[in-house]
């Protein structure tokens, strides 16, 4: 004898069938992100190893700047520490998008911007030199960076 469900039975499978349909779709959607890690085997991960990618090298502009005069020592002294910053910013960005880009990334992205913020900053101190004394020349050639592997 067979008896046909009531009608509340029959809404009461459609949603449990459609929680379990959306459970089982979370199920994949999260296996596949998944799938990109690296996989372990006895307890190691297994990752590629990548090269290196280098360090930005910047010419010693301190080492060839004039005499600096009292007044502008403090000026002078600020913008070099600036220098080191951005050497160090750039340095970690090269770190962090290791693989971005092709194969001009590093002179777009990183080591154009960099000289731009060096020229500035270069400029800013012969300029803080000059109001002084002779306003140094040819600390442009020094706002240019490498990178070396």
């Amino acid at each position: 004898m067979s008896r046909a469900l009531p009608k509340y039975n029959k809404r009461r499978v459609a949603v449990i069938g459609g929680a379990a349909a959306v459970a089982l779709s979370g199920a994949v959607i999260a296996g596949s992100a998944l799938a990109g890690t690296p996989a372990r085997s006895g307890g190691a991960t297994q990752a590629r190893t990548l090269a290196s990618p280098g360090t930005i090298t910047c010419p010693d502009v301190a080492a060839k700047l004039p005499a600096v005069p009292a007044s502008a020592k403090a000026e002078v002294d600020r913008n070099l520490a600036l220098l080191q910053t951005q050497i160090q910013e750039a340095n970690k960005r090269l770190q962090t998008t290791v693989g971005q880009g092709g194969p001009n990334f590093v002179n777009n992205a990183i080591l154009g911007p960099l000289k731009d913020k060096r020229t500035s900053t270069i400029d800013r101190i012969a300029i803080a030199i000059g109001r002084t004394t002779t306003k140094p020349t040819g600390l442009d050639s020094l706002a240019a960076c490498t990178l070396t592997k």
